[in-house]
């Protein structure tokens, strides 16, 4: 009796501690959804080893469920991560089961961690882990394994936009073996990494920084904005 006891208390215990959990993403889900919209500036600077990449201005449009799109007349490397895919799973709550782990500080700011463990084996998310910032119920630091780009480690800071949970600044950490990389790029670092095979072992790790600026949300943007121009 002492060990079924133990057990249904141990059970207990997960279940509250994975519903409080659940109850922080949901105020973080509530807050993005506040967000029908939005356009924003953005300048990219990617430090990629091998590659020598220029910095670049993009203009990226959101619209509610999963409408995305970014202009620019440059090379472009935008981790989705940070913008819709996990943002999109996390408003699922039958894709995952969430459970809080440490307490964490980053950048003076107090964080709990929670690790998102999907239900199937199938989708593109393997594992995620967040850090949530509690009192504003904004993500500040999280690390997505995918199937396609294995593990991209983000950080996010946040300015005027942080009721609307928009952040000012991300930065990426990607694994450059695993991430897909536009075609061009892709070539670059395939080339440059044989003719440097003898010569030195290269960086595996990657890092591309987004300053976001001149945010409008919830302007009311078109679909056909989403729409891919004829060629």
């Amino acid at each position: 009796m002492k060990k079924v006891s133990l057990f249904a208390l141990l059970f207990l215990a997960f279940g509250t501690f994975g519903q409080d959990a659940e109850k922080v993403i949901e105020k973080v889900n509530a807050k993005i959804a506040s967000v029908k919209d939005y356009t924003v500036n953005a300048h990219i600077d990617a430090d990629i080893p091998m590659i020598k990449i220029m910095p670049s201005n993009a203009k990226i449009y959101f619209k509610q469920k999963d409408k995305f799109k970014i202009e620019s007349k440059g090379i472009t490397i935008l981790p989705k991560q940070g913008f819709t895919e996990l943002n999109a799973f996390l408003s699922d709550k039958s894709k995952y089961t969430a459970v809080f782990g440490d307490s964490l500080k980053i950048r003076e700011v107090e964080t709990r961690l929670i690790n998102i463990i999907p239900n199937s084996s199938s989708g593109e998310i393997v594992l995620a882990k967040i850090w949530v910032d509690v009192k504003n119920a904004v993500i500040m630091r999280s690390q997505v394994t995918t199937q396609t780009n294995g593990t991209v480690k983000t950080d996010f800071k946040y300015g005027s936009q942080l009721s609307f949970g928009l952040p000012s600044e991300l930065k990426f950490e990607i694994d450059v073996k695993k991430f897909k990389m536009p075609k061009s790029v892709a070539a670059d670092i395939n080339k440059t990494s044989t003719d440097q095979k003898k010569k030195t072992k290269p960086r595996t790790k990657g890092n591309i920084t987004i300053t976001l600026t001149d945010y409008k949300v919830n302007d009311g943007l078109s679909d056909s904005i989403f729409k891919e121009k004829k060629k």
